[in-house]
């Protein structure tokens, strides 16, 4: 494979980061996304360097197999068969949506013409 581009957007203006695309021969896309944090000095051209630094570093990370124990995967409330939990979230999320899971209301305000003969 080879790298045939580089691609960098800004977060926010880049105050809120960046995310680097490395893009390669055969259509290949690999993002590192880069929080920007305060007394960091990243910017548009230490961006990519930055980028290359980290994937370095995971690169060479040891693989781990078995599951963390210290932070177990959340099963959902759908897969753990907990209704009361599944009604719980379906309350949340239309209290969230509230003004738009009312109907719309549409009023024509077109006067109608009757037929001349």
């Amino acid at each position: 494979m080879q790298l045939v581009g580089t691609q960098v957007i800004p977060a926010y203006g880049g105050k809120g980061g960046f995310t680097v695309e490395f893009v390669g021969d055969g259509g290949e896309v690999v993002s590192v996304q880069i929080k920007g944090e305060r007394g960091q000095r990243l910017n548009r051209l230490n961006a990519v360097d930055k980028a290359r630094e980290i994937m370095s570093r995971f690169a060479t990370a040891p693989v781990r197999d078995d599951a963390d124990e210290s932070a177990p995967a959340m099963r959902s409330a759908r897969a753990a068969g907990n209704e009361a939990m599944m009604e719980e979230q379906l309350d949340e999320g239309l209290e969230g949506t509230f003004p738009a899971s009312d109907p719309v209301s549409v009023t024509n305000t077109a006067i109608p013409k009757g037929r001349k003969h």
